[in-house]
């Protein structure tokens, strides 16, 4: 990813740098999030509260934010299925407030914004191949936000799109990881099973797991659960009457 452009202030490209050099895999994903919305308050002189909105499944949720106003606008465009915020996420263009006490979009939510005392707001998409998001900044000033402003805000929201991909894609490792490892559990305990079995019945293994598979039919559980069972109570539950091979090993 490019670094902060010529133009952004000291203070963005301070706060770009400290984005980029964050490292995704010593954070969880809302410690990453809150971060990246701090970052913003910090680079955006006018900005009185930020958040991050995600779409799952047509389903919106603020997922980071710096304070009450950010959260309570937000939560109020969820409710009425309109806003800025959700304009911006699902439509990929940066949507704006400039004034809302000019405003005549949104008519249901522009009332509760100014009530709240915001004046401005700017959210911009933040491109994310498997989600749709939004990063939004709430100002008490109208005209809170320039060109340099907005500039900023499509840098960050560019960051926050690589750090939600990269998100997910840490989280698919993980969860590989934990399902192999879950894997490796479930068939070393059948294994231990097996030799239980094996041991105990003079079977051969694949008597041994035959076994287990029938345990398993007559008492409707998983061939893993019935393993678990023998080797923590030494019982094999509902067994069927053991079939012992014949003399020549034979099944």
């Amino acid at each position: 990813m490019a670094g902060p452009t010529d133009r952004s202030s000291p203070r963005t490209r301070a706060a770009l740098d400290e984005l980029g050099r964050l490292l995704l895999a010593d954070h969880t994903p809302p410690s990453v999030l809150r971060r990246i919305v701090e970052l913003v308050q910090q680079a955006l002189p006018g900005a009185a509260d930020v958040s991050i909105t995600l779409m799952r499944d047509g389903s919106p949720t603020t997922a980071a934010f710096t304070g009450r106003l950010a959260e309570e606008l937000d939560e109020t465009q969820y409710e009425r299925g309109y806003g800025p915020c959700l304009d911006a996420a699902m439509s990929g263009q940066f949507t704006e407030i400039l004034d809302a006490r000019a405003e005549d979009r949104w008519p249901e939510y522009v009332p509760v914004f100014l009530e709240h005392g915001a004046l401005s707001s700017l959210a911009a998409p933040v491109p994310a191949p498997h989600l749709s998001a939004g990063l939004n900044v709430y100002a008490r000033t109208a005209r809170a936000f320039g060109d340099d402003d907005r500039s900023a805000l499509a840098e960050f929201a560019a960051y926050a799109g690589a750090a939600l991909t990269n998100m997910d894609a840490l989280q698919d490792a993980r969860e590989l990881a934990e399902n192999m490892q879950k894997a490796m559990e479930f068939r070393s305990v059948i294994e231990q099973a097996k030799g239980i079995l094996v041991e105990r019945y003079r079977l051969t293994a694949q008597q041994a797991f035959r076994l287990l598979a029938e345990a398993s039919m007559h008492t409707n559980r998983k061939v893993r659960d019935i393993a678990e069972d023998l080797v923590l109570t030494g019982e094999l539950p509902a067994a069927p009457p053991i079939r012992r091979p014949p003399a020549d090993g034979g099944s």
